[in-house]
């Protein structure tokens, strides 16, 4: 019986952070693209650290981080 591949954990975090990436781009989301990344960065490798390990999870917590800090542009509640 063939059991399923389980990404790897730079593949996981390179998938979920791209997954993110794409929606705030297609929404228009994404007003400082370094900014935008170092938060999606820092909570996906969060997560991922927590034990999570599902992609979309992953980058869905992301983009809500990465919301909450575009209302209150305070990096340390985003982060």
């Amino acid at each position: 019986m063939n059991q399923p591949q389980i990404p790897s954990l730079a593949i996981l975090m390179e998938e979920a952070i791209q997954i993110a990436w794409d929606y705030l781009e297609l929404t228009g989301e994404i007003e400082d693209a370094e900014v935008c990344s170092g938060v999606l960065l820092y909570h996906v490798e969060s997560m991922i650290r927590q034990g999570v390990r599902s992609r979309l999870l992953l980058s869905n917590r992301a983009i809500r981080k990465y919301m909450e800090y575009k209302v209150t542009r305070d990096l340390k509640l985003a982060i």
